[in-house]
């Protein structure tokens, strides 16, 4: 709630209008509720992104236990299955839009010690051409967007806070560009698929990932 409520701030007093909620996408009640919200504050949303995902802990399926598994599928995909059910409506109601999902590169290639994360990953992939589908004939266009490596938390969470050197580089050298991304080039890509210069693609999946899936 604290950091939605810090950048709803931020967009305010760029000029725009926003608010911040706080919302457990793995309650029903807490994603209708969320999507009331808007409706009432913001007016019939146009634009879903779903972008939530757990930390997961590294492993095989051998070391992921039950309760892991559970949980990082239970917010990962579904509190993607209940925001679409919350907001689509509402959606629907406006004339149309667009929903993205953030998937994952890892979601197209496999990724050793990582099985609950890129088993959500190609869910959320199937999800979203499925979506498609289902939803053209409202006027409603459903993508998923696949980061490579991102400069975020997720990727010093496994090393208590600091990428070791020797890590990065071997990390990195995957990496046509060499590089991870910053947060903004993943925002411009969703920016493009939630306007009307992506208008005709639906179905699809946006791959930014330096080049990684391509060698």
């Amino acid at each position: 709630q604290a950091q939605a409520q810090s950048l709803a701030d931020k967009i305010n007093k760029a000029g725009g209008k926003a608010i911040g909620i706080g919302c457990d996408v793995t309650s029903e009640a807490s994603t209708l509720e969320a999507a009331a919200r808007v409706v009432a504050e913001l007016g019939k949303p146009t634009v879903l992104v779903n972008g939530v995902a757990v930390l997961d802990k590294s492993g095989t399926i051998l070391e992921i236990d039950p309760e892991e598994w559970e949980k990082v599928h239970r917010v990962n995909v579904h509190g993607y299955y209940l925001m679409s059910r919350a907001v689509l409506p509402h959606m629907i109601e406006a004339g149309g839009g667009s929903v993205i999902h953030i998937a994952s590169m890892n979601g197209s290639v496999g990724r050793a010690n990582r099985v609950s994360y890129t088993s959500t990953k190609g869910a959320i992939m199937q999800i979203g051409r499925t979506m498609a589908a289902d939803h053209a004939a409202q006027n409603i266009r459903v993508n998923t967007l696949s980061p490579g490596m991102v400069d975020t938390r997720r990727i010093t969470y496994r090393y208590n806070g600091e990428l070791p050197p020797d890590v990065r580089k071997a990390a990195l050298s995957k990496y046509l560009l060499n590089r991870m991304a910053d947060p903004a080039e993943l925002a411009t890509g969703a920016l493009f698929l939630a306007s009307d210069a992506s208008s005709y693609m639906t179905g699809s999946d946006l791959l930014i990932d330096a080049g990684y899936c391509a060698v």
